[in-house]
């Protein structure tokens, strides 16, 4: 039987609180956060699993290794995770298992970006000048959308303008405001038909830490432990025929094995809340139909009612998600980590009332790289 996984301790830097640190600084801080969060140090730690997006972002190679000093990791297993944007998420995802397979007893996991010290543009395209940009590759899936589903226009800003309403209640948010209306959002210029400006995830430097352990290390924790009951990951190709890039089967495969794992047959009656990857704001009507928490061609109708809300019936994205906050390598792990945040109790002015079970997506590449988990208050939760 596989140990069981608690998260005891998170950690999280950004470019708001500490401009000056180096790449080093960035991860070293998340990682003591944690690390004071969980009441242990970096001599309690049995193996660091790290994660990031594409060396080229920043321009260094294989930075495990540079940083193996920075994280405490000299003499003990180092492992590094990439699966493009949703790679905080695999990182998380994977030091989960490490502790199931009994072979560790406390993991920590750091997932990071310093865009600041790179060129992003350059690096998405390639190494080439030039490039449409991740919203220029993402705006005709949600066109699509829009058309298969009959979703008024103003969706997205709504979606947009609730983040950041969120994000202006979490002092880790890069970008947030705290009266920003729908009406805003869609004045504001167009960027990539039909995405403007305001719908748009900024792209800035920051990472984030947990610190995991099994039973018997959470029963010695000073925090309330939050236990990791389901996870999974899945993968397809970004191109290939008959492939629908708007709602992908990875998507809904990964979703499906999550719930199965966690013994959850209505999502939106059994989860509490949710982190996703919404990096464009149209992203939240089209995961809540691909992880299967709303029926076809009604994920924008969740939003319309204002469900998505703090305060409505499956609330999304209480943190601001990636609207307000994106070092691209940890934005994945911050989705897994807010969840956490929620069943501890610990989410401040954005906590959602009586939150138990919360999810946490993150995806990554031509929507094809899909990472999620389901934490508890409780090891072993009661759905019936």
């Amino acid at each position: 039987m596989a140990e069981r996984c608690a998260v005891i301790g998170i950690g999280q830097t950004d470019f708001k609180t500490r401009l000056d640190l180096s790449m080093d600084g960035l991860v070293r801080w998340a990682a003591l956060e944690a690390l004071e969060d969980a009441g242990l140090t970096f001599d309690d730690i049995d193996a660091v699993v790290i994660g990031k997006a594409p060396d080229a972002l920043e321009g260094v190679i294989m930075p495990e290794l540079s940083l193996c000093d920075a994280l405490g990791a000299i003499g003990k297993p180092i492992h590094r995770v990439h699966t493009a944007g949703s790679v905080g998420g695999s990182t998380a995802v994977s030091a989960s298992t490490m502790i199931e397979s009994g072979m560790y007893n406390t993991v920590l996991t750091v997932a990071y970006e310093k865009l600041s010290d790179g060129n992003f543009m350059w690096a998405l395209s390639g190494g080439r000048s030039g490039g449409a940009g991740a919203g220029g590759s993402f705006a005709p899936w949600i066109r699509n959308y829009i058309r298969r589903s009959g979703a008024p226009d103003d969706i997205g800003c709504k979606v947009a303008a609730k983040d950041r309403r969120n994000g202006a209640k979490n002092p880790h948010s890069h970008v947030s405001q705290a009266d920003l209306t729908p009406e805003v959002v869609a004045e504001s210029p167009m960027i990539w038909d039909p995405i403007h400006f305001l719908e748009v995830c900024p792209s800035s430097d920051g990472a984030a830490a947990m610190v995991m352990t099994n039973a018997e290390g959470a029963k010695r924790s000073i925090q309330k432990p939050a236990w990791v009951i389901s996870h999974a990951k899945r993968t397809e190709f970004g191109v290939f025929p008959g492939r629908d890039p708007v709602i992908p089967v990875a998507g809904m495969e990964c979703a499906r094995a999550l719930y199965k794992k966690a013994g959850i047959t209505d999502p939106r009656r059994q989860i509490d809340c949710a982190e996703l990857y919404v990096p464009f704001s149209w992203f939240e009507p089209m995961w809540l139909e691909t992880h299967l928490i709303a029926q076809p061609g009604e994920g924008w109708k969740m939003v319309e009612t204002g469900a998505t809300e703090i305060g409505g019936d499956f609330p999304v994205n209480m943190s601001g998600g990636v609207i307000c906050s994106n070092p691209i390598g940890a934005t994945g792990m911050l989705r897994l980590l807010e969840p956490v945040n929620q069943v501890r109790g610990t989410a401040g002015d954005y906590q959602v009332e009586g939150a138990k079970v919360a999810l946490g997506q993150a995806f990554g590449g031509p929507n094809n790289y899909f990472a999620m988990w389901i934490v508890s208050s409780e090891p072993d939760p009661d759905f019936s």
